[in-house]
């Protein structure tokens, strides 16, 4: 696994990718991530035209129960609706629907473009959210969304990548995605580390957060062997 690119150092201690999601479209890791060895890298373009990280949620979870949605991202361009978060829930006819919660900056959803930025909280007070497949507004303020729609059962949260058919072509970085207090960081396995410290690849590692802290290693032995003890 080669490992390139700089960043702010952070603590040498790893935090371990937590589980329940899946890929889909054209989605998959990339090196660095923010501040880190790994993100997820979300592509729009011609086919499929959508890339995506689908994760899980607690069965029994309603809208009013997801408090927090956050995410770092990093994108070439926002817009028409794209990058965003879908929850998915049951609206008030048992039909599968989406109440659309969209990165950027409001009223526009538009962002600096190859730059890292910090979504914030996206469920909170004072934000807006897109209701309007559950009855309500493009611009739904959040506190009356959960006041009208909090009792719908939420079965999934997905973030989503899919106007390359406004730009071309769209590429979003996704770090750190924070539901309900669940960090996603996207970070390898120990196993995948142990890994890329053969043929060469311990010598990547040069303790800057790109490295996720790690290194510099004397030898493949001393690489192999930190990581067997995680």
């Amino acid at each position: 696994m080669a490992l390139a690119g700089a960043g702010i150092l952070l603590s040498a201690t790893m935090v371990f990718a937590a589980a329940g999601y899946t890929f889909f479209g054209e989605a998959d890791y990339v090196e660095p991530g923010y501040n880190s060895m790994r993100a997820v890298q979300m592509v729009s373009d011609t086919d499929p035209g959508y890339g995506g990280v689908d994760f899980e949620v607690t069965t029994g979870t309603t809208f009013a129960d997801l408090e927090t949605l956050a995410t770092n991202f990093n994108a070439t361009a926002c817009g028409g609706g794209s990058p965003r978060f879908q929850i998915n829930v049951i609206d008030q006819n048992d039909d599968p629907k989406n109440i659309f919660v969209y990165l950027g900056d409001y009223p526009s959803y538009s962002c600096v473009p190859n730059t890292w930025l910090s979504s914030g909280d996206l469920l909170e007070s004072g934000k807006f959210v897109d209701t309007s497949q559950v009855g309500g507004t493009f611009y739904d303020p959040y506190d009356t969304a959960v006041a009208n729609y909090g009792s719908l059962a939420v079965t999934g949260v997905e973030l989503v990548t899919d106007s390359g058919w406004l730009f071309g072509s769209q590429t979003v970085m996704a770090d750190n995605v924070d539901i309900d207090g669940t960090i996603y960081t996207f970070e390898p396995s120990a196993d995948e580390l142990k890994e890329s410290c053969k043929k060469g690849g311990w010598m990547d590692y040069d303790g800057t957060s790109a490295s996720g802290g790690f290194g510099p290693f004397k030898n493949q032995g001393q690489c192999v062997s930190t990581f067997a003890k995680m």
